[in-house]
């Protein structure tokens, strides 16, 4: 019994769709293993999957369509014509796939490193060709698309071991300045999580009709911890600023 040749193709079709997810898997699991045993960064992992997903992505549309005995030089052709209106329609992706490539050349960050950008902080857990994909301290997963690094400041937390943390502070006039900022060093250096190098400092800012503005400035090395560090400084050295009248 001759099988239906329009069958054949759907079955020829669904065992290239098939093999080609099959392998794309399979390479992923081998790449993931063997960068383990190499001590390869996740990054470069990450890359060479996405490079062969999208390599296999191409060649089973081109087996897909000579399968349906579609001219694939011919159909080449006739995308050329339509080429500037497809340019404008995926011209984003296409910034995206450039950024993407700029981004991982220079090396700026990578998987595991906490950035900052376009308002949004989190841990680098994916970086591909189009986006980048973050985690946030409230496990919240956020999708950045590669232009924005190139059109946006963003900031690498990790890049250096130490982080800043700044609790602004106003000292009464009616207090001792040089002896209150002594007590605020020694209180913050008492912190166990303040790092001794640099030291904690008191930059004075602004004098003002309440008192005297300063930042109180101290190192520590959790960038996650940035707000709630600056609490506990906040309540350790409260008592300080506090006028008590004889």
């Amino acid at each position: 019994m001759a099988i239906n040749p329009d069958l054949m193709d759907i079955i020829n079709i669904a065992i290239i769709l098939i093999v080609a997810f099959v392998t794309i898997k399979i390479v992923d699991y081998f790449l993931k293993k063997t960068g383990k045993q190499l001590d390869l960064e996740i990054t470069v992992i990450q890359v060479l999957q996405e490079i062969f997903k999208y390599t296999v992505i191409a060649i089973a549309v081109v087996m897909v369509l000579n399968q349906l005995e579609i001219n694939v030089s011919g159909l080449i052709l006739s995308l050329g014509i339509l080429g500037i209106a497809v340019g404008f329609a995926a011209r984003d992706t296409l910034s995206n796939f450039i950024s993407g490539i700029f981004v991982l050349s220079d090396k700026s960050f990578k998987v595991g490193d906490i950035i900052e950008v376009s308002d949004q902080i989190g841990t680098v857990t994916k970086m591909g060709f189009r986006v980048t994909t973050m985690v946030t301290v409230d496990n919240k997963v956020v999708t950045i698309p590669n232009t924005f690094f190139s059109t946006d400041p963003y900031i690498n937390y990790t890049a250096l071991d130490k982080r800043r943390v700044e609790l602004p502070v106003t000292i009464p006039y009616e207090l001792e300045m040089e002896d209150v900022i002594k007590s605020m060093e020694i209180k913050a250096s008492s912190l166990n999580w303040v790092l001794n190098d640099p030291k904690p400092e008191i930059v004075i800012t602004e004098f003002s009709d309440l008192g005297i503005k300063a930042s109180l400035n101290v190192w520590i090395d959790d960038p996650w911890k940035v707000n709630s560090y600056r609490s506990s400084l906040a309540r350790k050295i409260n008592g300080l600023l506090v006028h008590k009248n004889a």
